[in-house]
């Protein structure tokens, strides 16, 4: 099966919160949606008279990702709230309050909308800093929050080279603070997966070599595939069927059938991107990538980046849907043809 849907809320949805947004992908006969964690900025303050006694989940009117206690951070949403917890909630979270996840959730099951979530584009797992510390902290509030939504990947960058410190020790760092939270991802028996996003300048980490190689050395991620980032970064590589066929062979492995993938048009110079675009435009062309789906047999997801997000997944969506019919017409053609041959010949 073949997924596409929006990277964010549809430009077309009268209403603006992630249960419109849901309910309007399926409207529009797509199938996913990818949640973009733009502001993933917290705050604090002590629980009042009402909320001593109840689960983080059961908090109204902020969004409570987590508490801490003693000096430790607390993510479970089943956790009863002391009188001496401090509340770490998002002043822009994707809900009104964490318990609207579940219902949400349940909703997305229902319309048979799968849900992914994008981590904030700007990430720093190499530098080892304060702003390290924060980075990790919103991927992991991104995991307790699609756990809550029973979604299926939160994607990430990790991180950029910089002057500082050598490209090895970022390297490094980067592979370790991974590590960590996959740790800390198995102690809170978080069931989905952390999807490492190809990215799409040389000056940050994440060409398809390192994200397979962390694949390789930590367990619990997966690739996830950015078409337009691995375009520029490779100088326009992405031509024919058989190019978009051989990246994702290369990741299947390491998916257990089910692919993320994102999708736009691109404008690059010199292996690093500059902007996305709407699909028509540029050279990177989705037919070839249709062509090689049609080859491929796993499930992918295709997450619309596009400025025209929904208009563009229904593009795809068409465009797939033609290739497919007519490798099925052909199949049926040369069916036919080798059922007459054989029946001319008794």
């Amino acid at each position: 099966m073949i997924r596409f849907g929006p990277a964010g809320i549809p430009l077309s949805c009268k209403g603006r919160t992630l249960k419109d947004g849901i309910e309007d992908v399926h409207n529009l006969s797509l199938n996913t949606l990818g949640i973009q964690m733009v502001r993933a900025g917290v705050d604090g303050r002590y629980p009042n008279e009402e909320e001593v006694g109840i689960r983080i989940r059961d908090v109204k009117d902020i969004f409570v990702v987590e508490l801490e206690r003693d000096g430790e951070l607390i993510s479970n949403p089943e956790t009863i709230i002391e009188e001496e917890d401090l509340l770490i909630y998002m002043p822009s979270g994707i809900t009104c309050s964490f318990g609207e996840l579940h219902e949400i959730g349940d909703v997305a099951k229902r319309l048979d909308v799968s849900i992914s979530l994008h981590t904030p584009y700007y990430m720093d797992l190499g530098s080892n800093n304060e702003l390290t510390e924060s980075c990790m902290d919103s991927i992991r509030r991104a995991a307790t929050i699609m756990n809550a939504l029973d979604g299926e990947i939160v994607v990430t960058n990790l991180g950029l080279y910089t002057r500082k410190l050598p490209d090895e020790e970022i390297d490094a760092n980067i592979e370790e603070n991974v590590a960590a939270i996959m740790g800390w991802w198995k102690d809170n028996k978080i069931r989905l997966k952390l999807g490492v996003e190809i990215t799409g300048h040389q000056s940050v980490y994440g060409s398809l070599e390192q994200v397979l190689d962390l694949c390789d050395s930590v367990d619990g991620i997966v690739p996830a595939v950015n078409f337009p980032h691995y375009h520029s970064r490779t100088n326009g590589s992405l031509v024919e069927a058989e190019d978009f066929l051989d990246l994702l062979q290369q990741v299947e492995p390491y998916c257990k059938g089910k692919i993320q993938t994102a999708f736009a048009g691109v404008e690059y110079y010199e292996g690093n991107e500059r902007r996305l675009t709407p699909i028509k435009k540029g050279d990177l062309k989705f037919e070839p990538l249709a062509e090689a789906l049609c080859d491929l047999g796993s499930e992918v997801t295709i997450i619309s980046s596009s400025p025209l997000l929904e208009h563009d997944a229904m593009y795809m969506r068409i465009i797939n849907e033609r290739v497919m019919s007519k490798r099925v017409a052909k199949a049926l053609k040369e069916k036919r043809k080798a059922e007459l041959a054989a029946a001319a010949e008794e």
